[in-house]
């Protein structure tokens, strides 16, 4: 169980990291598609809505054993 979560969280990790460099490239065009960085801000939000529920979830039962 705890790998799978482990295996999780650095995926989810490795999402938010990838989308963050997309999203800095992207500002860096002359002419950034304001579309495109609404897309990626939002999944990349997801992405650490996600990170910090399954962070506190695996605090919650390190602390029940």
């Amino acid at each position: 169980m705890e790998r799978g979560l482990n295996r999780l969280l650095y995926k989810l990790t490795r999402l938010h990291a990838k989308l963050e460099e997309e999203i800095r490239g992207e500002l860096r065009r002359r002419f950034p598609d304001n579309m495109r960085l609404l897309r990626l801000k939002k999944v990349r939000l997801q992405v650490k809505d996600r990170l910090h529920g399954q962070g506190l979830r695996r605090a919650e039962s390190e602390l029940a054993r």
